[in-house]
C-alpha cells in the first residue's frame, strides 16, 4: 500500500442536517499508521467542510447526480488527473447509482470505490421493504408506494391513523390526518420526486446500527446506537452505544443473507412485545459514523483497506455507553475562499 492515500469524500454539508462526509474524514484521519490527502466533493457552495482546512486538504465542486453519470464522469477525470486519486468515498444515497455504474471504468483508474452492488442497492429500497423482508424472512412495517395525489384515499384505506409519509431518499414525518398526509405528501414530492411512500406506524423504541459487510456475507463491524435527542429533522444531535445483541445479530442475518459490500445503516422500531422491525436501510455510512469510529470500530478505513485488497478480520468488540453530542460552531471564513470555489469550483 501507498504512504500516502489520496481519498476523495463527498458529504460535506455538516449542517443541522449533517452529510457523513466530515465523520467519515475523521475516521480516515483516525487510521493508526496511514497518511491521507483528502479530497473534499462538493455540491453547494455553502458546505462546510468546504471551509475545514484541518480536515480536506483540497475540494472540488462536482455536478448534482440529475446532471448524470457522464458528466460526473467528467470531472472526476479531471479531479484525477491532478491529484491520482486512489479512492472515492460517495456519501449520499442520490449519488451512490451514478458511483456504482461508474465503479468499473474508475477501477480501471486506479480509483478504488467499496459500494454494493446494483442489485443490492435496488432492493431495499423504501418503496420494495415489504418484498426485501419476505426475501429475507425480516420483520418490516407495511409501507406502500403512491405515485400520484389521486391515488392517496385508496392507499390510506389500508392503514391506521397514525401513518409515516416519507420520500424515496430522505425526509419522513408522522402524519395524523388527511390533511397533513396531502401536505407532507406535496412537501416530499417537491423536494424528492416520486413516489412518496406511506408506511406503518409502529409504537416502540428506535435503534439504528451502522455496520459494514465484506461483500461475501460476513459482517466486518455493527454498532447499535440509541437517539437521546433528535433535531426537528428526525437527525440524531446525540446517542449512546448500547448492549443490544438481538440487533447485531439482526444485522449479522441480513448481511450474510444478501452479502451486502460497503457501509449501512439499519433503522429499526422494537415495539412493546420485543419485536423488532427494520424500518429503513440505508446504503452508506451515516451522519453518526464517527461514534463506532470512537467506540473501537473504524469500518471506515477498514472499507479502504478491503477496497484496496488487504485481508481485513471482523471487529469483535465495542466500548458500550461512548455517547455522542453534536455542537454548532461558528467557522470564520474568507470572502476569498467563498470567491475560488464559486468561480474556480476548487478551493
Amino acid at each position: 500500500m501507498k504512504s500516502e492515500l489520496v481519498i476523495a469524500v463527498s458529504g460535506l454539508n455538516n449542517t443541522d442536517n449533517p452529510g457523513p462526509g466530515i465523520p467519515v474524514i475523521r475516521a480516515l484521519r483516525d487510521w493508526k499508521g496511514k497518511k491521507v490527502r483528502i479530497i473534499g466533493l462538493s455540491y453547494d457552495h455553502l458546505e462546510p467542510g468546504l471551509y475545514l482546512p484541518e480536515w480536506v486538504d483540497k475540494s472540488y465542486q462536482v455536478p448534482y447526480p440529475s446532471a448524470g453519470s457522464d458528466n460526473l464522469m467528467l470531472r472526476l477525470k479531471y479531479i484525477h488527473s491532478i491529484e491520482r486519486l486512489d479512492f472515492i468515498f460517495p456519501n449520499f444515497d442520490a449519488e451512490l447509482f451514478s458511483y456504482m455504474k461508474m465503479a468499473p471504468e474508475l477501477q480501471s483508474m486506479g480509483i478504488h470505490t467499496f459500494l454494493p452492488g446494483l442489485d443490492q442497492f435496488e432492493e431495499r429500497h423504501k418503496y420494495r421493504l415489504p418484498e426485501f423482508g419476505e426475501k429475507y424472512q425480516l420483520a418490516v412495517p407495511k409501507s406502500l408506494s403512491v405515485n400520484s395525489l389521486a391515488d392517496v384515499p385508496a392507499a390510506l384505506s389500508q392503514f391506521e391513523f397514525p401513518v409515516v409519509v416519507k420520500g424515496k431518499f430522505y425526509e419522513a414525518y408522522i402524519a395524523y390526518s388527511m390533511d397533513q398526509v396531502q401536505n407532507y405528501f406535496h412537501k416530499i414530492q417537491a423536494k424528492w420526486g416520486l413516489p412518496v411512500i406511506f408506511q406503518q406506524f409502529i409504537q416502540g423504541n428506535e435503534y439504528n446500527v451502522v455496520a459494514m459487510g465484506d461483500g461475501k456475507g460476513n459482517t466486518i463491524g455493527a454498532v447499535p446506537m440509541r437517539k437521546q435527542y433528535i433535531t426537528d429533522k428526525g437527525k440524531a444531535w446525540a446517542g449512546i452505544t448500547l448492549d443490544e445483541p438481538a440487533l447485531i445479530e439482526m444485522t449479522r442475518k441480513l448481511i450474510a443473507a444478501n452479502h451486502w459490500r460497503g457501509g449501512m445503516e439499519l433503522e429499526l422500531i422494537k415495539d412493546r412485545n420485543g419485536q423488532l422491525y427494520i424500518v429503513e436501510i440505508n446504503p452508506r455510512f451515516p451522519a453518526w459514523v464517527y461514534l463506532a469510529v470512537a467506540a473501537g470500530q473504524n469500518m471506515p478505513a477498514a472499507a479502504v483497506k478491503l477496497a484496496l485488497g488487504e485481508d481485513v478480520p471482523p471487529f469483535e468488540s465495542y466500548e458500550v455507553g461512548k455517547m455522542f453530542v453534536r455542537y454548532s460552531w461558528d467557522n470564520i471564513v474568507n470572502l476569498s475562499d467563498f470567491e475560488k470555489i464559486s468561480t474556480l469550483g476548487e478551493l
